[in-house]
């Protein structure tokens, strides 16, 4: 039987990517869809084939209903992530978890008590180029890390833009560009840096004007004298995702602007392999479900992830 599904709203611009992943996956199946605007709900529900509830609670109590994908506004996942939980639903997730790292534990503690997955859509986790740099620092090439950049823009809030508007609500998405789209290259700098920075700064733009930052800059400082650099933005027409790693014996760079990992350690450049993608966030849940696993990697770099924003966003310690 394949799992069946239920998606909580389509707030998020990423909810239609996972409805495809969820229709096309060969053990997946859409069943129901809620929505806090009931219209759009309701026809992406017909859409869908599926059923379509007002009521959060009345879907959550469908026996027919395995697990959810939670595409709410960032705000709104302590409630609806906590109340999927109670009812004994594995939860798939958009970054963040939640806005603070109080909220966070709190989800946490929901799942393990139910028994059921939770995890979040970290997708630049699962990719090869990822892999790739883990092993050139497992290896020690680049002797002791001491700085780590990664930066990721896109045009989503230049012209007319391609960012639904509600993104530049501070209400439901608790921020802008930095704990939207900075959440990968937060957690790659997190996971490369090898330990939890002591202290975050960030600096925040509004090149276009609204709300919510549009262009933002986070530097990470760990109690070793490493630094991270997290870059990012709604509002480059041309900036290339790209990775640097420097350290006492070598540098690493990826995506400059070309998808390859570059090492020098000897005073010259040389390419290094990148193996494919492990799979998409989405085809890990719904195999953690079926080998009754945990995500635990991908939770404990999700809860590092809030913290650092958090920090970032509040001028608070991490």
């Amino acid at each position: 039987m394949p799992l069946r599904l239920a998606i909580l709203s389509f707030w998020h611009v990423h909810a239609r990517d996972y409805a495809r992943e969820a229709t096309t996956h060969p053990g997946t199946e859409i069943v129901a869809v809620w929505d806090e605007d009931p219209v759009r709900g309701s026809d992406w529900a017909s859409g869908l084939g599926a059923d379509f509830h007002q009521d959060l609670a009345g879907l959550l109590a469908r026996d027919d209903v395995d697990a959810v994908v939670v595409t709410a506004p960032t705000t709104a996942h302590l409630p609806v992530i906590t109340a999927a939980a109670a009812a004994g639903k594995h939860v798939f997730t958009e970054k963040v978890l939640a806005p603070t790292y109080g909220e966070c534990e709190q989800l946490v503690a929901a799942a393990e008590k139910s028994g059921t997955v939770l995890m979040l859509s970290l997708p630049r986790l699962y990719e090869g180029y990822t892999a790739a740099i883990l092993e050139l620092l497992a290896e020690g090439a680049l002797g002791r890390i001491t700085a780590v950049r990664v930066r990721l823009a896109h045009d989503g809030a230049l012209g007319d833009g391609w960012l639904p508007e509600h993104f530049y609500d501070p209400a439901g998405t608790a921020g802008g560009a930095l704990i939207d789209l900075g959440c990968h290259p937060m957690y790659l700098a997190r996971l490369f840096l090898g330990q939890l920075p002591e202290s975050v700064s960030a600096s925040f733009g509004h090149v276009t004007g609204r709300a919510v930052d549009d262009n933002a800059v986070a530097v990470l400082r760990c109690a070793d004298g490493a630094l991270g650099v997290v870059e990012a933005g709604f509002a480059a027409a041309r900036s290339p995702f790209s990775i640097e790693l420097h350290g006492t014996g070598g540098s690493a760079l990826f995506g400059t602007p070309e998808p390859r990992l570059l090492v020098n350690t000897t005073g010259d450049w040389t390419e290094r392999a990148v193996p494919p993608r492990s799979g998409t966030p989405f085809e890990h849940f719904v195999r953690h479900i079926a080998e009754g696993t945990r995500p635990e990697e991908n939770l404990a770099l999700g809860l590092d992830l809030t913290r650092l924003m958090e920090a970032a966003t509040t001028g608070s310690t991490v």
